[in-house]
């Protein structure tokens, strides 16, 4: 067992986790919300991440800091975090994006990471260290199985199913009560005056509890939400990902045991040969693991 002091740091879209660990030993460990510390100046960033974890480490140089970040959708995008961050603290620095941390969470060397939350995407990387994204692309555009697309597509179903005078489905009115409505008719025009994908995300236990209460419309989309997601495993298939193992993460998919269920039964269509668990550990021990790969000169890339 490796007894370096290493930090792994996992940055999500809402909130940012921090360990510090000597081997197996957890030393500290800090939660706060990303929007606190977070901002587009990248140098700035570099600075307070630096200080967090100077402060976590009591003072103490770490050996290795490795760091999952969303938004890191590209190897280009990590370098230059990546570099940033170096430039701050006297020590190896890794980042990759948080996706990444999915399989080495899971106790894994590859495979392809699959988050279901706020945003959808998958994560692997190729035989030479090159990183392969599918998904990702925000609500407006994609992040099918995601919390903001699973309230999209269910309005959208309850849409058709009063269009072809299917008026009896559960979705119908607990999706109008989320969203504190009477008239059908305002769906459209009530989304829109949200117009945040982080609103409508909110709204997405519901879909899963009208599925629940019978509602075939909703299982339906349930359904097509778990294909949505071997769907991005199946494109990183194509482009040479080691599918061995697939591990999925995220809010959405680790609190509905329906989307999981969905997207094993769709992988196990596309790609019977892969295993697929829904990780247990936190990710941000994914951080940890590759923080200690630094320290013993194997990094990710």
């Amino acid at each position: 067992m490796n007894n370096q002091l290493v930090v792994g740091v996992d940055i999500g879209g809402t909130k940012t986790h921090l360990v510090a660990a000597h081997g197996s030993h957890l030393l500290a460990e800090r939660i706060l919300q990303t929007a606190d510390w977070r901002s587009t100046d990248l140098a700035a960033n570099a600075t307070a991440l630096a200080d967090m974890v100077a402060i976590l480490c009591a003072g103490q140089a770490p050996a290795a800091l490795a760091i999952g970040a969303h938004g890191c959708d590209t190897d280009l995008h990590c370098r230059q975090m990546q570099d940033a961050v170096s430039d701050k603290i006297v020590c190896p620095v890794l980042v990759v994006n948080d996706c990444e941390l999915l399989v080495p969470a899971a106790g894994f060397s590859n495979g392809i990471g699959v988050v279901s939350g706020t945003g959808s995407i998958a994560v692997a990387r190729s035989a030479d260290g090159r990183m392969l994204a599918a998904g990702g692309w925000g609500w407006l555009l994609g992040d099918e199985g995601s919390a903001p697309t699973l309230v999209r597509d269910a309005a959208r179903a309850v849409r058709s199913a009063l269009d072809h005078g299917q008026h009896n489905d559960p979705l119908i009115p607990m999706l109008l009560a989320a969203l504190g409505l009477e008239d059908p008719i305002k769906l459209g025009r009530r989304l829109h005056e949200m117009g945040d994908g982080v609103a409508w995300g909110r709204h997405a236990p519901v879909v899963f509890e009208a599925a629940e209460a019978g509602s075939a419309v909703a299982s339906a989309v349930i359904d097509r939400a778990g294909d949505a997601l071997a769907s991005l495993v199946s494109i990183l298939i194509e482009r040479g990902a080691d599918a061995t193992h697939v591990v999925a993460g995220g809010g959405v998919i680790a609190q509905q045991p329906r989307l999981m269920q969905a997207f094993r039964t769709a992988m196990a269509t596309r790609n019977p040969s892969s295993h697929t668990l829904l990780l247990q550990a936190a990710p941000v021990q994914g951080a940890l693991a590759l923080a200690r790969r630094l320290t013993t000169t194997d990094p990710i890339h």
